[in-house]
């Protein structure tokens, strides 16, 4: 069981490390069809992170950060969208 949760943590801290690496690598790449490309294979990765946060989750592996209130939420929004 131990194992399992391991390789499951590890397995998500690599994905979060990659698509990491994939944003700094799209914000620099000048090549139109590469950085699609490189977005497509973000995407995916994403997709399948996000999947295996899920299992991690179901199974108490993972226990994501305190859920934000309405308020925190859109006191967040603005501080972002005012720049």
């Amino acid at each position: 069981m131990l194992q399992d949760k391991v390789m499951v943590n590890d397995a998500l801290a690599s994905a979060k490390s990659s698509l990491t690496i994939y944003a700094n690598v799209i914000s620099e790449c000048a090549n139109p069809e590469l950085r699609s490309t490189i977005q497509q294979i973000r995407n995916n990765d994403e997709a399948s992170q996000y999947e295996l946060f899920k299992l991690a989750q179901t199974k108490g592996y993972y226990q994501p950060a305190m859920t934000a209130n309405d308020m925190e939420i859109q006191q967040t929004k603005s501080q972002l969208q005012s720049g």
